[in-house]
Parts: C-alpha cells; structure tokens; sequence
C-alpha cells in the first residue's frame, strides 16, 4: 500500500514552487558541493521548517535524497528537473534583457514566473528566434536598436520603411561582398 501511494506521488504533476525547489537546489549544488537546509532557505527566501517539508515531499517523489539534518542531493530525475528549470530562466532571462532591454533584476523575477508557464515547444521556438536575429545578416545589434526606437518614438510606417530599406541596401552589400570573395 505504501508503494502504491508513492508512485500514485511520482506521478502527480510538480507545481511551480517544486520546480523552483529544484532549480535552486540544482544552482546550489554547482555552486557549492554540499547543499544544506540553510543554504536553500537563503536561496529561496524562506525559514528552513518550510524547506524541510519541502524536502519530504521531494524526496517522497524520489527527486531528492534528504534525512534530516542531513545534506540534501538531487535524484537522477531531480536533477534532470533542475537543470532544465536552469535552461529555461536563462533562456527567457536572456531574451528579457539582450532583446527586449529589461533591467536585469525585473528579468529574472519575470523569467522565474514565466519558465512554469511555457511548453518546451514555444521555449525551443524563443531560443531559435534570439539565435536567428543576433546572427542573421539582417538583424543584429542594430535591428534591436531600431525596435527601440519603434517602441520610444512610436510606430511610424515612414521610418520602418526607411529602416527596411537600409536592411535590404546592408543586406544586398554583404551578399555582393561575399560572392567576390568567394570567386
């Protein structure tokens, strides 16, 4: 009966708050090699009884190892949890703040709200897109600098046609650099 109980636990979705968990346990334990009780508390700002009760549910899933009064480690699934809890807040930190120049502080609170949110699907897709215009010849430093100037002097279709025209006159120049060189 026991058995039952904990996998019918496994099985369960994990909720943000677990997630969070274990992406600040994952943080934890490559920043220092043994992650405590303290050390998650601090992290996540909270007192250690609510991180202990925390800890059993975890480990009652089976994605952490934790005896009281005893070192917390990530399972193989815990860990797996953690680390892609890490690539997606970074993903959506960096784009939040390299695209769309959010204050960095802002960015991480609202990536660590939207990582819960996203399919990883549409996160994969945002990832693809932040390559694709930080290298595509079209796009770049200067691309961004023009959507902020869409955003502070408003949406003129004078200027972003103006814009296009630069983009298709740099884009044409670079192609024509590129054949000679290669001829």
């Amino acid at each position: 009966m026991a058995d039952q109980k904990k996998t019918v636990a496994q099985k369960k979705p994990l909720t943000s708050v677990m997630e969070d968990y274990l992406e600040a346990i994952f943080d934890l334990d490559k920043d220092k090699k043994v992650v405590r009780v303290k050390d998650i508390a601090k992290r996540m700002n909270v007192k250690m009884p609510t991180v202990s009760s925390m800890l059993k549910t975890l480990n009652s899933r089976g994605l952490v190892h934790y005896e009281k009064y005893e070192y917390v480690e990530l399972t193989k699934d815990g860990a797996k949890v953690g680390r892609e809890m890490r690539r997606r807040h970074e993903v959506l930190r960096q784009f939040l703040t390299d695209i769309l120049n959010i204050r960095p502080k802002t960015a991480d609170e609202e990536a660590c709200m939207m990582e819960h949110a996203l399919s990883t699907a549409t996160l994969n897709r945002l990832a693809d897109f932040m390559e694709f215009i930080q290298i595509c010849p079209r796009t770049g430093d200067s691309w961004l600098q023009f959507f902020e100037d869409y955003r502070k002097y408003g949406r003129r279709p004078d200027i972003c046609q103006a814009r296009s025209a630069d983009f298709s006159c740099e884009f044409t120049k670079q192609v024509d650099e590129s054949e000679s060189s290669t001829g």
